[in-house]
């Protein structure tokens, strides 16, 4: 036997560490604060099956998965389908491992809610053990559309011990899904920056993207509400780096090749470890989040804990956090010209209202605090 330990089967976990991953980044950082505290044993994809050792004991437990994200598998392609059965398969047999030498002392944490937590379901109950599942808006609102998924994730949600859901309306939703009561829990990564420089307190400013280049980013609506901006309102902007990478690279490329012909300026960059985000951040006065469908992404929480306001679409949790906590300015709707407008109101603010208001809700994405609620509820 090991003695207490928590067993984090997950489909997010670092292999290249190039910046990829966000949510695989925010899970390393959750591994390595609970492992401050607690024995930690990780489940998650790899090239290959192995069993690796990370810092702190920390031993992680891989089964072999494509090179591109499970997400992006289609088990009506022949090639899609023989990877979707070994991941399905693989990632049963890690769980199993992870947890054979755990005994009751273990507790099993499903990070996100499929595949990951019916793994966790069926090891749990093979060994008389509790899990907890954790969920984002790719489980709830994508899998939970899909009548057998939704059927699948409703009896994981109603056994686990302990459901959380990492936005407001995630909750509200995956209630209705699985029929108990499933608590707030935000996804956030640790920042390791001390002391980010202060925004600047009027413009010309400093314009961030950093994330995927795909329409569920919104990458391409940004890219359509820079082309409304006036000179007077490219005036006012210094630099907009757009960071990241994905599917819609040749489109990004094009279209910024586009701006460099009217001489705007604006950077495009690529992936960007977590290091080099949290500098990127630092650098930025506001972070743009154009989002088409959001919970509260990472690179929220990432800016309001570097003291960043945000300019971000109305979607998810980002009505009710601006609305609440004022950290930045919110567009009236979905679409290129209302991001506009929010692009030109932002320019011509002073960000010192904002300095206090940022300051505030950043309490609210403690990993320390996120950590603690974990361990409590898992082992109290």
């Amino acid at each position: 036997m090991v003695g207490r330990c928590l067993i984090l089967v997950t489909t997010s976990f670092p292999i290249r560490g190039d910046g990829s991953e966000a949510a695989g980044s925010f899970v390393a950082d959750l591994v390595a604060v609970l492992a401050r505290h607690i024995r930690v044993r990780v489940v998650a994809p790899g090239p290959y099956t192995s069993r690796e050792q990370w810092p702190n004991g920390v031993e992680v437990f891989r089964f072999a998965a494509p090179s591109r994200p499970l997400s992006t598998l289609k088990p009506w392609h022949f090639g899609d389908m023989w990877w979707f059965i070994r991941v399905l398969r693989g990632g049963q047999i890690a769980t199993r491992a992870a947890v054979a030498d755990v005994g009751t002392q273990g507790n099993i944490l499903a990070l996100w809610g499929l595949p990951c937590g019916e793994w966790a379901r069926r090891v749990a109950k093979k060994c008389g053990m509790d899990y907890s599942v954790w969920m984002l808006g790719s489980d709830v609102w994508t899998l939970g559309r899909i009548p057998v998924l939704r059927q699948m994730l409703a009896r994981v949600i109603r056994d686990a011990a302990h459901a959380y859901a990492d936005g407001y309306q995630l909750v509200a939703d995956a209630n209705n899904i699985g029929g108990v009561p499933v608590a707030f829990l935000p996804s956030t990564r640790e920042i390791d920056l001390v002391d980010p420089p202060p925004v600047r307190p009027v413009g010309p400013f400093r314009l961030l993207f950093l994330g995927r280049w795909h329409p569920n980013k919104g990458i391409d609506l940004l890219l359509d509400a820079l082309a409304e901006l006036s000179d007077e309102d490219w005036s006012r902007i210094e630099i907009l780096e757009i960071q990241g990478g994905g599917p819609l690279q040749s489109t990004v490329q094009a279209r910024v090749a586009a701006l460099h012909g009217h001489n705007r300026p604006v950077k495009i960059g690529s992936f960007l470890a977590k290091p080099e985000a949290e500098a990127a951040i630092a650098r930025s006065d506001w972070v743009l989040i154009p989002s088409r469908i959001e919970s509260i992404p990472v690179v929220f929480s990432d800016a309001i804990k570097l003291g960043r306001p945000v300019i971000a679409t109305p979607v998810g949790d980002l009505p009710r956090l601006l609305a609440e906590h004022s950290c930045g300015v919110l567009s009236t709707g979905v679409d290129a010209k209302s991001f506009a407008v929010a692009l030109r109101l932002a320019l011509r603010k002073s960000l010192l209202g904002y300095t206090d208001s940022v300051r505030a809700v950043a309490p609210v994405f403690s990993i320390q605090g996120i950590v603690g609620r974990l361990l409590q509820d898992s082992f109290h």
